[in-house]
């Protein structure tokens, strides 16, 4: 039986997926809007549409999904941002080499990890709460429900205001914001091995993820 702490995981690991995948399909109108929480709202209810009528995503094409993260979502998120975060105080500490390494091997690790639950998503649907900042804020939360079959579900972004527009820096399931849940594994990680350890440990699950299509196929 999975226990809490595995339950709890994979609960955000799905969701956050949904909130990632929010920003796949971009449409022109939505790429015009300035607002946050309008731009949430807009990219939510795109992705969704897509996510619906996508035959090959509801068949389970997860390299579909890992190539539509690539190409849209990417550009809407601070990646770099992102990844300082998760890696915390250790981030100053490595070089421009490894903060790359760092980067590109979290990036692979979350398209991989959340991209096969997107394909779960059926007929939920998003409601954007109010948003609660002064007009002109830089740095917000968004807040947003994932309504479906059960209970609603909190699911809230963290967006900072860049020269090219509003980009996400973090995303939050039941509370728990992305950079906090991975935090402290990465830091004992560093602390055992090094920076460039937690380098390798990223490498080598992403390595397993994707020889794990082919195994199962043989």
């Amino acid at each position: 039986m999975m226990n809490k702490r595995s339950l709890i995981k994979s609960l955000c690991g799905g969701l956050l997926a949904v909130g990632l995948g929010a920003l796949m399909s971009v449409s022109a109108h939505a790429a015009d809007v300035t607002a946050p929480d309008q731009l949430i709202r807009q990219l939510s209810l795109d992705i969704l549409e897509t996510l619906k009528s996508d035959k090959a995503i509801q068949g389970g094409d997860v390299s579909k999904i890992i190539a539509l993260v690539d190409t849209k979502v990417m550009p809407h998120v601070n990646f770099q941002h992102m990844t300082s975060s998760a890696v915390g105080r250790f981030w100053r500490q490595a070089t421009p080499a490894q903060q790359q390494q760092l980067q590109d091997e979290f990036k692979t690790l979350l398209m991989r990890t959340y991209a096969g639950a997107l394909t779960q998503v059926k007929d939920q649907t998003v409601a954007l709460k109010p948003l609660r900042a002064p007009a002109d804020a830089t740095d917000v939360v968004v807040k947003t429900e994932i309504r479906g079959s059960g209970d609603p579900i909190q699911l809230d972004y963290r967006l900072e205001k860049l020269a090219d527009g509003w980009k996400i820096y973090d995303v939050s399931v039941l509370g728990i914001w992305l950079a906090d849940q991975y935090r402290n594994s990465f830091a004992q990680e560093i602390g055992a091995n090094g920076i460039d350890g937690l380098i390798k440990a990223l490498a080598d699950k992403n390595k397993k993820a994707l020889a794990a299509p082919a195994k199962k196929a043989a």
